[in-house]
């Protein structure tokens, strides 16, 4: 077992996953218990990073105990205004959660899955315990990730759960991928990227079709999710056929979807990519309510989502 550090650096900072064939492998960041790459047959399924610093743009980060942006950090809970550490200072909001740089320890581990814990300590704006557990399997065409919440609190806990990797079909650019998802509404927002309205989806942020990616600007939160088989599923296709589903259950009713042309990509520079990021909850949850789960004292919440490679010639489809 690896012992929590925050002086974790480098290739410490990684657990690696290989599955049974060898074909997909897998890193998990220790420093916030995120996916830091996925590979198949030496092909990139998501976007890496210099391990040597933070996640840039929280690249493949964990999102926890809330997901995207509490406005002002501000939110009010049994009649007391509380207040969380503003983390983007550039809209003033709190961002992400408070486990992007905590470390994680591993609690088991074989060569094709790893379990990591970390505890989220109650502090000012956030009076709560609730831990966390990520299991993360890969298979020969896909990785499968299972979070379990538990309310370690005397009282009832707000809790939402979010993912942000920046998906990819091996080497194909991100303006040549077509990007399916199957939403009916969306969350327009103001300066702050808080939602101010709710809409049905049109033009830009309308993805049903599987529209051409090219020189599109995206940051649109997505909700009304169809369901298939069970699950929700979000398509990245290349020319040649190949893609990428990103599927959760049906716990993760909302979708932020991010095209930036700024991430530091450790060979080339900066580079076009994009982050799918599913959600349990909506931005600013923590005063919308949108999504939000309230934990009684002991109680567990199981979530799962995943990445599987579709038509890749060595990985089955599924």
């Amino acid at each position: 077992m690896r012992l929590p550090g925050a002086a974790r650096r480098g290739a410490d900072r990684l657990v690696a996953l290989t599955s049974p064939s060898g074909s997909l492998r897998a890193t998990v960041d220790l420093r916030g218990g995120g996916l830091h790459s996925l590979t198949l047959d030496g092909e990139p399924l998501v976007q890496t990073y210099d391990i040597e610093g933070p996640a840039p743009m929280c690249s493949g980060a964990v999102l926890f105990p809330w997901p995207n942006r509490v406005r002002g950090g501000r939110w009010t809970h049994g009649g007391k205004d509380l207040q969380l550490e503003v983390t983007e200072p550039e809209l003033s909001n709190a961002n992400h959660g408070l486990v992007l740089d905590a470390s994680v320890v591993v609690m088991s581990q074989r060569d094709d899955a790893v379990v990591v814990s970390t505890v989220v300590e109650q502090r000012t704006g956030y009076p709560f315990t609730v831990a966390l557990d990520t299991t993360y399997t890969v298979a020969d065409d896909s990785a499968r990730i299972e979070h379990s919440i538990d309310n370690r609190s005397a009282v009832p806990a707000p809790v939402a759960l979010g993912l942000h990797p920046y998906v990819r079909v091996g080497e194909v650019p991100i303006e040549l991928l077509r990007l399916t998802v199957d939403a009916a509404r969306h969350l327009p927002v103001d300066g702050s990227l808080i939602p101010v309205r709710d809409e049905s989806v049109v033009g830009n942020v309308d993805l049903r079709g599987g529209p051409v990616l090219g020189r599109r600007e995206l940051n649109a939160c997505l909700h009304q999710l169809a369901v298939v088989d069970g699950e929700h599923r979000h398509v990245l296709t290349a020319p040649d056929g190949r893609s990428v589903q990103v599927w959760t259950d049906t716990s993760f009713g909302y979708l932020q979807v991010y095209v930036t042309d700024c991430f530091p990509d450790p060979v080339t520079g900066p580079a076009r990519a994009i982050a799918i990021e599913p959600m349990t909850a909506a931005p600013d949850a923590l005063n919308s309510g949108r999504g939000l789960r309230w934990l009684e004292p002991g109680e567990r919440w199981d979530v799962s989502w995943g990445l599987r490679a579709v038509g890749w010639g060595s990985a089955d489809a599924v």
